[in-house]
């Protein structure tokens, strides 16, 4: 009796033992936050999925999404940057917002990562301009899930009704569109100015076609200045558009979000955004349908311009890694990354970035469009309010407004640009 008491006790200490090593051999759960602004519902069971997928590799990584809509998150995000707190991984349009992220230390450097096994995955991107966005010199901090040209979207049937045949190619035949669509008693043109950047996006790309890449590359290094005759042409443009009544009445208060749903009920004919914007204009309608013909077309060329007629401004959003991440959100990055989450993503709202996942105009419609176009563009210039450093971006909106408020001339606009950018570039 004793001795099978004896064996009992061995044989149940050694259960203990077994069990106690499995306990500190046990993986140690590794948390990942992550920042993104995929509001919309289809968007965020998207990410939900993605990151259950993640999970069945690593099951012993807990992802916490922080959504938020887009200008919450610049706030909160500079707020946590501020604070040297910042998410493991998150939103980023790349330029100098991200690189100024960078130089306080605040990001974690992923060419390693990007590098291995001789470049796998940094050769798997088929934007090399969207990737180069994302990293400074011989290092990378994040990297591009989502690239267009911004285009201006309209509403098919309006056209038709109004007896316009054919979309502008130039920027004298799109101001005979905006005079057309007036007498026919529809207004032109919505934007959501309140936001700013929306308005933005005409200041920039007039600027693209009167001065092409060369003039913001030599305002930014300093060989030539936002004074110069192309940027004061270009806010001449706009100032000309507002005067012609091209924007819906009450614009300086229309969010971004107003304007995409002035676009679904048909109170006006175009919108200048980003590939993205049917969705948004989708999610703005009340039955969650677009029910209207939406089509697209490129940026009028401007005749006499220096910048090429098919030059792409645009961009897109990525995701960017914190000093403090783990190896872990370095991996979910390169998952979301994939052939399979692009080709996936692509079906629901974004132009995919990765070697394998260009789309067919016949198969995949509008996204296949915008995506070949930009492909195809010869020169490209980023958001000006993400590819700046945070100060110079946010002055260029600020000066955008003043045009499209009547408050300053040409001038005194590309003046207000100017001053920053002396201040902070030079």
């Amino acid at each position: 009796m004793k001795k099978a008491s004896r064996i009992f006790s061995i044989l149940f200490a050694a259960v203990l033992l077994v069990l106690a090593l499995g306990v500190s051999n046990a993986q140690d759960t590794v948390t990942i936050e992550w920042w993104h602004i995929q509001t919309i519902e289809e968007q965020g069971a998207y990410w939900d999925q993605v990151v259950a997928d993640f999970q069945v590799e690593y099951p012993y990584v807990e992802v916490e999404q922080t959504v938020l809509e887009n200008d919450a998150f610049k706030t909160q995000l500079v707020n946590v940057m501020q604070a040297g707190d910042p998410p493991d991984l998150f939103q980023s349009w790349g330029g100098g917002i991200l690189w100024s992220f960078a130089n306080a230390g605040l990001l974690r450097d992923i060419a390693p990562e990007m590098d291995a096994n001789d470049g796998e995955w940094r050769n798997s991107f088929a934007a090399q301009g969207a990737l180069n966005l994302y990293g400074q010199g011989e290092e990378m901090y994040g990297a591009p899930w989502n690239f267009s040209a911004v285009g201006i979207f309209y509403n098919k049937d309006i056209f038709a009704e109004a007896g316009i045949e054919n979309t502008p190619e130039t920027w004298e035949e799109f101001l005979e569109v905006v005079d057309t669509l007036k007498e026919f008693g529809v207004a032109p043109i919505t934007v959501g100015e309140q936001e700013k950047w929306p308005g933005m996006f005409w200041f920039a790309y007039l600027a693209l076609r009167t001065g092409g890449v060369e003039a913001y590359a030599d305002a930014y290094t300093r060989d030539g200045s936002f004074t110069d005759e192309p940027f004061v042409e270009a806010f001449t443009m706009l100032q000309d558009l507002v005067e012609r009544d091209a924007f819906i009445e009450g614009f300086l208060g229309l969010t971004y979000n107003d304007s995409a749903g002035v676009l679904a009920r048909g109170e006006a004919a175009m919108e200048l955004m980003g590939a993205w914007h049917p969705n948004v204009v989708r999610d703005a309608d009340e039955d969650g349908e677009i029910d209207f013909d939406l089509g697209w077309f490129p940026f009028p060329a401007v005749e006499g311009g220096a910048g090429a007629p098919n030059d792409a401004f645009g961009g897109g959003d990525g995701f960017a890694v914190g000093s403090n991440a783990p190896d872990e959100a370095v991996e979910l990055l390169k998952y979301i990354t994939s052939y399979e989450v692009q080709l996936g993503a692509a079906e629901i709202w974004v132009t995919p970035v990765v070697v394998g996942t260009e789309l067919d105009p016949e198969e995949d419609g509008l996204p296949a469009v915008i995506q070949n176009y930009l492909l195809e563009a010869p020169g490209f210039m980023a958001f000006l309010d993400q590819f700046y450093p945070p100060a110079l971006g946010l002055t260029v909106n600020d000066a955008v407004e003043t045009v499209f408020a009547g408050t300053a001339s040409p001038e005194d606009a590309a003046a207000i640009i100017e001053d920053e950018a002396a201040f902070e570039l030079e």
